[in-house]
């Protein structure tokens, strides 16, 4: 049996980037280039991602998408369930929801959804590429959480303690 029971993973950046900047540029940008189908075109889902997630329901744990939309909830919620599909991944994930935009989001839908499932959040792992949106939001509510390293993170996390970072998704297998 492993350690984690579920994992809280984000979507852009860390699931998903655009093909142009990669790792390179906080993925952001995305949102002010065009309408939602140019998003689409011009994203790509990040090596490792599919066959870590499929190992990751084998083994029988939870997988839950927060991933932070500058929209309304509901046409949030839209984008994201349409990102997903997009990227065939719905069934792969137990849970998905658009957080919203401010930076503690990511925490309260994680204590949400860990006391709606009675798990403990010592058996719970964020994985994201932004310390502020991800990794902090996380742990300011006690979960554990792993950072993927990109050429953004450093600025974006300069000065603060930052434990646990990996080079892929399919690194967080050795820390599940």
């Amino acid at each position: 049996m492993f350690a984690k029971k579920i994992i809280f993973f984000d979507g852009d950046g860390t699931l998903w980037y655009p093909k142009t900047t990669r790792h390179r540029e906080k993925p952001h940008w995305i949102y002010k280039a065009g309408t939602t189908e140019d998003h689409y075109a011009q994203l790509m889902l990040i090596p490792t991602v599919l066959q870590t997630l499929k190992k990751l329901k084998k083994l029988g744990v939870i997988t839950v998408l927060l991933s932070t939309h500058p929209h309304p909830p509901k046409e949030a919620d839209a984008l994201i369930h349409h990102k997903v599909q997009h990227f065939k991944l719905s069934e792969l994930f137990d849970e998905i929801h658009a957080t919203r935009e401010f930076h503690s989001s990511k925490g309260e839908f994680i204590t949400k959804i860990l006391k709606k499932r009675s798990i403990a959040k010592k058996d719970a792992l964020m994985v994201g590429d932004n310390y502020r949106w991800d990794y902090k939001p996380a742990r300011d509510v006690g979960v554990d959480a792993l950072l993927i390293e990109s050429e953004y993170m450093e600025k974006d996390h300069r000065g603060k303690r930052v434990k646990n970072t990996i080079k892929k998704l399919s690194d967080i297998l050795q820390h599940i």
